[in-house]
């Protein structure tokens, strides 16, 4: 049976995204394990792997949320102030605010997140839907 080992990330630039990566990854309980000018990539025991690599061709970002290809990435968190504190996390590191932490009903009555872009218009999401006894 298959699983999910790794997502690799195309960015413009290696060491620029890293460190807008870096403070939310380490928040959500990554180990950067590499951290060099045309690659990074950090690591969680039981988690695929999250690498960032240098784009090919120059001039093809950022990617533009909505076309074919990446859609977010989401996080799940074990609280609401989970959510609300990596937030202002990725804010401090330069994350844009796609949308405040708030309720989602329309997915679940108890689903709770927020969504940041970075500069490379990677877009991830942090939730908490606890389950439904919780």
């Amino acid at each position: 049976m298959a699983t999910f080992d790794h997502l690799g990330i195309t960015v413009d630039d290696v060491p620029s995204a890293s460190g807008q990566f870096h403070p939310v990854l380490d928040a959500l309980g990554y180990l950067r394990a590499h951290d060099g000018a045309d690659h990074a990539y950090w690591l969680l025991d039981g988690q695929p792997e999250i690498l960032l690599y240098t784009a090919r061709e120059e001039g093809t970002g950022p990617h533009v949320h909505g076309r074919v290809g990446w859609q977010h990435l989401a996080f799940a968190v074990d609280t609401r102030d989970d959510v609300d504190r990596i937030h202002e996390i990725a804010l401090a590191a330069g994350w844009a605010e796609v949308r405040a932490p708030k309720e989602y009903p329309r997915f679940t009555a108890r689903y709770y997140a927020g969504f940041v872009e970075e500069a490379n218009g990677i877009r991830i999401e942090i939730m908490h839907n606890p389950p439904r006894d919780a």
